[in-house]
């Protein structure tokens, strides 16, 4: 039994079993190694179930199916069809097919992409505190005074993944505020917001539209292309190949995974800042309309 009152770093703790130890603890991956098995907790009678981690990675697997579904149709309509057009009014007509299968019933868009992305990052979240648990465990760390003691040790280190993650988090809470939270707060409601609203922005406000829109594709497309990779099992680190070539290996596959990243980033802002960047801003009512939503922008609305 371990002596509660010797320093902690003294204790003798009961060995856990391999099984309640799953692999990638030591890291906050967004989605576990493909080549290691499941984790599971057993239970009498020869029954088995799995762990919370095991629940967990799968909630951020399956819910990012769903969202990566829309990115790719939003890419599309703010891309892909405007670099096919080259005009902002011919894409619009697309923009405007594809908007009624999420908002014209009302919880269509809250399943679609509200929940998944909630439930994206609340797994990953989770599963941060859930590891760090299980790292206090291992430490004998029993009481929030000796948590706080290895607080280094305890919490997961930070993947990449993550760490673009949770940077794009605040990009995409912005944009959907300024895009669906202020549209909805005057008359006509986000229905009145096009690609010709993007374009106004662009006019009038050059530098933070282009800042902005820059960090938000680049962060988005970067981690959506490493998190695929990861579930395809190609990330570097997931190489099988051993010996002198595994870091060969391990370079090429993080040349292709950011060669991609990047082809597709370039593809989104060339349709986004080449076409509908470029389209100028809108007059008469319409745009006078823009530029009092604009102004609703905390902080620099003010200015705008």
């Amino acid at each position: 039994m371990a002596d509660r009152d010797a320093p902690i770093e003294m204790q003798e703790l009961d060995p856990s079993p391999v099984d309640e130890t799953p692999s990638g603890t030591t890291q906050d991956n967004y989605f576990p190694d493909s080549s290691q098995p499941s984790s599971k907790n057993t239970i009498g009678l020869g029954l088995s179930q799995h762990s919370p981690i095991w629940y967990l990675t799968r909630i951020q697997k399956y819910s990012s199916y769903a969202f990566s579904a829309f990115a790719a149709a939003h890419i599309a309509n703010t891309s892909l069809i405007p670099l096919a057009t080259q005009s902002v009014p011919a894409s619009e007509p697309y923009l405007l097919l594809t908007r009624p299968y999420y908002q014209s019933w009302p919880i269509a868009e809250p399943l679609l992409i509200i929940a998944p992305l909630v439930a994206h990052i609340g797994s990953g979240i989770a599963l941060r505190i859930y590891r760090r648990n299980l790292n206090a465990k291992r430490y004998g760390a029993e009481t929030e005074a000796q948590r706080r003691q290895f607080s280094t040790e305890l919490w997961p280190t930070l993947s990449g993944i993550s760490k673009l993650g949770y940077l794009g988090l605040p990009l995409l809470l912005g944009h959907t505020f300024i895009n669906r939270g202020i549209p909805n707060q005057l008359p006509g409601g986000s229905s009145n917001i096009n690609l010709s609203y993007v374009s106004h922005a662009f006019a009038k406000h050059p530098i933070v539209s282009f800042a902005g829109f820059a960090a938000l594709i680049s962060v988005t497309v970067f981690h959506t292309t490493w998190g695929w990779a990861k579930w395809l099992g190609f990330t570097p680190d997931q190489t099988t190949t051993m010996g002198a070539e595994r870091q060969l290996v391990k370079k090429r596959r993080w040349y292709i995974i950011n060669g991609v990243a990047a082809a597709m980033t370039a593809l989104w802002m060339a349709g986004g800042f080449g076409v509908i960047g470029r389209a100028g801003e809108a007059g008469g009512w319409v745009g006078r309309q823009y530029d009092q939503m604009y102004q609703r922008i905390p902080i620099i609305g003010k200015w705008m």
